[in-house]
């Protein structure tokens, strides 16, 4: 009888023992593959996230430098446009919608030529685009909406109702051409702050020339 139980007792302990190894060799190879796997994956994915993250914010392509070079002359252009109604415009809603234009435009060539210099791109050197070429690059990719020498020293030869028809009708086309450059660095860009811009410049230009086709009765 006393055998009987010490036989049983050994056995219980055996296994309970072995069962007892076994939950802690689970235990501890599932807490080491955890471990590893979670450490790891975390490890690979914080690492890519910070690799990542500088090279997305810098990232450019040919389509944003199209869309800088492009813009500043035609900005700049658009300015000098701007730069006439003050002694020439008779309608203060031109008057105004030039300033507003300038106010715009002239904080973005800065942006652009920012963006260009710290690319190690070329920026286009000031009167680089001079009105005796307009007439060559009109048509050329980048370039929509430009005017040509003759129709700006017309503009610069009109006043008052003249000059406030004339300045619109040539600003909506212009507008219409930074629109499209717009919407192809929206559609081929890399760059997100020149995405954003060209959404602003979308927007707001859209936004000024249905103002200019309503002043100007086509609406």
């Amino acid at each position: 009888m006393n055998r009987t139980r010490s036989l049983a007792r050994r056995t219980a302990v055996v296994a309970a023992s072995g069962a007892a190894a076994l939950v802690l060799a689970a235990c501890g190879g599932s807490g080491d593959d955890t471990g590893s796997a979670g450490h790891g994956g975390h490890q690979a994915t914080d690492s890519a996230s910070a690799a990542s993250a500088p090279a997305s914010q810098g990232r450019h392509n040919t389509a944003d430098v199209t869309f800088a070079q492009g813009m500043i002359p035609h900005h700049r252009q658009a300015v000098e446009m701007a730069d006439l109604a003050p002694d020439r415009a008779q309608s203060a809603e031109v008057k105004k919608l030039a300033a507003d234009i300038k106010k715009a435009q002239a904080p973005e060539i800065e942006k652009l030529s920012g963006w260009l210099t710290s690319w190690g791109e070329t920026v286009p050197a000031e009167g680089a685009m001079d009105h005796s070429m307009h007439g060559g690059m009109e048509g050329m990719e980048g370039m929509e909406g430009m005017m040509s020498a003759e129709e700006m020293t017309a503009l610069g030869n009109a006043s008052g109702k003249a000059f406030d028809t004339a300045f619109m009708e040539m600003m909506i086309k212009h507008h219409e051409g930074a629109v499209e450059m717009a919407k192809t660095e929206q559609a081929d860009g890399a760059h997100t702050p020149a995405r954003k811009m060209a959404a602003d410049i979308i927007a707001s230009q859209s936004a000024e020339i249905e103002q200019m086709k309503k002043l100007l009765g086509k609406n």
